[in-house]
Parts: structure tokens; C-alpha cells; sequence
């Protein structure tokens, strides 16, 4: 209670000299216990907090390792964002910068002030922040000669001029766009998780890009964003650089919230949960390949030769979350869809729309009282536990224009090596795209690749899931989960030791937990054109 005083017994060590014999008759000193206040002395309850806080501060200072959280935002819902983010502080003083959480690239890079030609605004909602080296009184440059800039030359993700003595760069991304800078060294500030009481705020120097050119999407306002967090395995991505210095376990999870505004979570460590299964991934690649070797409609697998998912130099099947939709092989896209197609053609009507394979479903009307629970801006879940879709608000009315896709459409499965499956639900498959006359029109989100053997899970897939990617055990793990509630993060390589961690605590646990509360944007955006 406020107001109520405290008797202090606390202790203070004072050195006195004491001349005692010890040891083989060498001279020692006794070290003494007073008190720091005389025992009938009291003090505020608040005084006591402030004292504990600066000596948890000294000790925090001390500790190496824990869990790095970063709050998440956006959606994967192409009409609101259709990316989801983070942020990042960088520099001295600290900059804030809103950076795309990619794992299909390697390096943080963030727009320089002297950025040519790049966005100046953003139809996300949010304020772009552009670097400035000058500014900053911790930023290095990562010089031709220096030894990383030499390492990471023969990796060819740098390159170096001899007339500036500047490591640069030039990335090129797979929708066409790319961004060329140089690499600068400074502090990176991220929320350090070292227990379920202790939360330290942390600082490490950690190289980045600083982009000054930028080409095709990037330079779009209407997703403009600061920069890309690239989450690869190679040793200049910030986990790499992070995990070498002891800083963050070898370990990455994230938990990207599809429905309502999106949001998440996303730790530099291992999420833990039970129905969590894991599949090896496939050694010495570039990004994070898994073995994909079927793929079942209805419990039914499709007769898809294994083969067209084999990894190679041109084939694959990669994890993106910088990928907003899906991905199939062409010998696997053509069967998906006609497996598809046959399980609803007793309820929905095939059609082609810019060049997309859709379905028209009809609708019809429910009393709006029979709702249970709003789950987000196109599905709710009505009492039965089945998925429905808002189509229609009747101003005025008790009744909704509503229908069942549950129901409609069947269950999904990717079978993945070690015997993982990912189960995905109709509308980790489908988008919503409007109406045609008077009927709703869902598409399949899964994109037919020609010009490639390339299968990329984008964040259609990877949404409402936990995933983690354990790149010290050369794995990744998923589990279908409720992204707004809270999880549990291991802290150390042994799991013997846990926090809860995340948005929202609905724990009971008499561990403290973390509450972080996520803002989105909810800007409409186009998505087939």
C-alpha cells in the first residue's frame, strides 16, 4: 500500500582493517556487516522500489543472452496492408524505423537521407524515418578494407568501390525490385526478455544496410515502408550477428495474426508449445527450403509426383513471410485446383477472373442474434463453430447476409518430410475479391508458377500459425494457434526454463507476463490488377 512504512534492515559492507592471522600466518583483512540504517530508522515503501530498480539496472547490465522481442504489425490481408512489420531503433540518439519482417532475405536495411527518388509518404499510415550517419555519434562505415566487408564480398551480398572505400550493396528481390547502398555499423535497441520478472533494455552494434537507391515496389507509397528486416541464416542477418555474439539464442519465432488488423508476435528465440511439429530443412541453402512431398484435398492426396518438389538450383519449396500470397509448381498448381473445384461443385460455380481460378457462392440470410463472436473484418464464428463470412450489413435489420466457406470448401494438408503436415483451412487458401452478380466470389490464393520450380509459403499460409525457425537444430516448426493470446519462450538451449510472452496475458501463472497492445493500419490496398 501507498503510504505505509517500511523498517530497514538492510546491510551495507564496510572494510575494516583487522589485523588476523591466516593462511600460514599471513596477515588478512575481516570485512564487517553494518547496517545502512540505524534499525529505528523507516522509509517509504516507493524509496525501497526506486533502490531495487537501479540495482536490477546494475545487474541486467552484466547479462549476456535472452530473448529479443519486437512488436509486429500489418496483416496479410492484401485490401488493409498485405505486409506485416516491426520496428527497429538504430543509431545515437535511437531512431525509430518500421521495417518489413522477411524471411526470404538476409540483411536489415533501412533508406538513407540520401536516398534518391525514394518515397516520401506511405499509404500505410505510418511516418518514414530516413537515416542519417552524420546524425548519429555511434555509426561507423564498413570500409573496402575492413575484414566483415571482405567476407561478406565472396558471399557476393556486398561490393566494394574503390573510389568511395565504401562496402556497398545491390539487392535484387524476386517481384522485380531491388535497392543498392552501403553497409554502416551503429547500435540496434531491442527489448531484452531474461526472465519472467526482468525485461532489459539492450543495445548492440550490429551492421545494416543503408539503401540510397531503390527500384519497382519499393518505391510505390502505397506500401512504402522504411526498410526490409531480412531474417536469414546467413551470418550478416541481425539473428546471425545477434546469436554469434551470445546476445539471442540461434533461434527465431514469429506468430502472424491474420484476421481483424493483423498483428503478432515476433521473438528472437524459441516459442514453446505441445502440438508444435517440426521438418528438417534442406542443408546449405539460401533460404529456408523445407521437404515438401505431398499435398492432400479432403484427406485425399493428389496424384502429384514428389519430384516437382525436389530442391535444386531452379526448384523448391521456400518459407517467405515477405510473401504476401502463395506459391505453386505448375504440375501441382493444375491438380490442386481441379481437386478443389470437384469438392465444391455441388455449392459453388467455377469461374476464371484474371486469370485466377475463383468459385461463386451463393448467400443467404441469418439472424443476426445467432452471432457469437467477431472475429475479424470478413469471418465470425457462429455458435456451431463453424467459419462464416460477413457479406452484407442490412442497415437498420437483424439480419446479415451471411455464408459458410467451412463447410463449403475442403480441408488442405502439406505433407512435409518427418512426417509434419500442415493443415490449411479455406481461408488459408482462398481470398474474398467482391461480388458477381449478387454472389460472392472467393479465389484460390495459391499463384500458378511457370516461368520456375519455385513453391513459396507466403503469409496466406504462414498466418494465425506459430513458426520456428531453429537454425541451430536446422529445422522449422509450426502449429495452428490464436496469435492475439499470449506464449511461452524458452530462454535457454535446454528448455529448462520459460517466460510467458506476448501481446496479451491469459495466463494464470504466477509468472509475471508481458502485455504489449498492437496498432494497425487499416488502409485499403488493390490486389489482382
Amino acid at each position: 500500500m501507498a503510504g505505509v512504512e517500511f523498517l530497514i534492515l538492510a546491510l551495507v559492507v564496510v572494510v575494516v582493517q583487522v589485523p588476523v592471522v591466516c593462511c600460514g600466518g599471513l596477515p588478512a583483512s575481516l570485512m564487517t556487516l553494518e547496517r545502512a540504517f540505524p534499525v529505528n530508522q523507516r522509509v517509504e515503501l516507493e524509496w525501497l522500489r526506486a533502490r531495487d530498480r537501479a540495482r536490477h539496472a546494475r545487474i541486467l547490465q552484466g547479462v549476456v543472452g535472452g530473448v529479443g522481442d519486437f512488436p509486429v504489425y500489418g496483416t496479410s490481408d492484401p485490401y488493409v496492408v498485405g505486409l506485416y512489420f516491426t520496428k527497429v531503433k538504430l543509431g545515437s540518439p535511437p531512431r525509430e524505423f518500421n521495417v518489413q519482417i522477411d524471411t526470404g532475405s538476409d540483411i536489415l536495411w533501412v533508406t538513407c537521407n540520401s536516398c534518391n527518388d525514394c518515397p516520401q509518404s506511405s499509404g500505410l499510415g505510418i511516418e518514414l524515418n530516413f537515416f542519417d550517419a552524420a546524425s548519429s555519434s555511434t555509426a561507423s562505415l564498413v570500409s573496402c578494407s575492413d575484414p566483415i566487408c571482405a567476407s561478406i564480398v565472396r558471399t557476393a551480398a556486398a561490393e566494394c568501390s574503390p573510389q568511395s572505400n565504401q562496402c556497398g550493396y545491390t539487392f535484387q528481390y524476386g517481384d522485380g525490385s531491388g535497392t543498392s547502398g552501403y553497409y554502416i555499423s551503429d547500435l540496434l535497441y531491442f527489448d531484452t526478455i531474461l526472465g519472467a520478472s526482468f525485461i532489459a533494455n539492450s543495445s548492440t552494434s550490429v551492421i545494416f544496410g543503408c539503401s540510397t537507391y531503390q527500384s519497382g515496389e519499393l518505391t510505390k507509397t502505397d506500401r512504402a515502408i522504411d526498410g526490409i528486416f531480412g531474417f536469414g541464416q546467413q551470418s550478416l542477418s541481425v539473428i546471425s550477428q545477434l546469436s554469434s555474439q551470445g546476445i539471442t539464442p540461434k533461434v527465431f519465432s514469429h506468430c502472424l495474426k491474420g484476421e481483424g488488423n493483423g498483428g503478432g508476435i515476433l521473438v528472437l528465440g524459441e516459442i514453446l508449445d505441445p502440438s508444435i511439429v517440426y521438418s528438417p530443412l534442406v542443408p546449405s541453402q539460401a533460404h529456408y527450403n523445407l521437404y515438401l512431398q505431398s499435398i492432400a484435398v479432403n484427406g485425399q492426396v493428389l496424384p502429384i509426383d514428389s519430384a516437382v518438389f525436389a530442391t535444386s538450383s531452379n526448384r523448391g519449396t521456400i518459407v517467405d513471410s515477405g510473401t504476401t500470397l502463395a506459391y505453386l509448381v505448375e504440375e501441382a498448381y493444375d491438380p490442386f485446383v481441379t481437386a478443389i473445384t470437384a469438392a465444391v461443385s455441388q455449392s459453388a460455380t467455377s469461374i476464371l477472373s484474371k486469370g485466377n481460378q475463383c468459385y461463386l457462392v451463393s448467400t443467404r440470410f441469418i439472424p443476426q442474434m445467432k452471432f457469437s463472436k467477431l472475429i475479424g473484418n470478413s469471418f465470425f464464428s457462429l455458435k456451431n463453430g463453424l467459419t462464416y463470412a460477413i457479406v452484407v450489413n442490412t442497415s437498420g435489420s437483424s439480419f446479415t447476409l451471411v455464408y459458410s466457406i467451412t463447410e463449403m470448401f475442403p480441408p488442405v494438408a502439406l505433407n512435409f518430410a518427418g512426417g509434419a503436415s500442415m493443415v490449411l483451412k479455406p481461408e488459408d487458401y482462398l481470398v474474398h475479391l467482391g461480388f458477381v452478380d449478387g454472389a460472392a466470389m472467393w479465389c484460390v490464393g495459391f499463384q500458378k508458377v511457370q516461368d520456375s520450380g519455385i513453391t513459396i509459403l507466403g503469409d496466406l499460409v504462414l498466418k494465425d500459425k506459430i513458426f520456428v525457425y531453429d537454425l541451430a537444430r536446422q529445422r522449422i516448426g509450426w502449429a495452428d494457434y490464436d496469435c492475439s493470446s499470449s506464449v511461452n519462450v524458452s530462454i535457454t538451449s535446454g528448455k529448462d526454463e520459460f517466460i510467458n510472452a506476448g501481446q496479451l496475458s491469459v495466463s494464470s501463472s504466477s509468472r509475471n507476463t508481458l502485455s504489449k497492445l498492437i496498432l494497425t493500419s487499416t488502409i485499403a490496398l488493390p490486389f489482382f490488377v
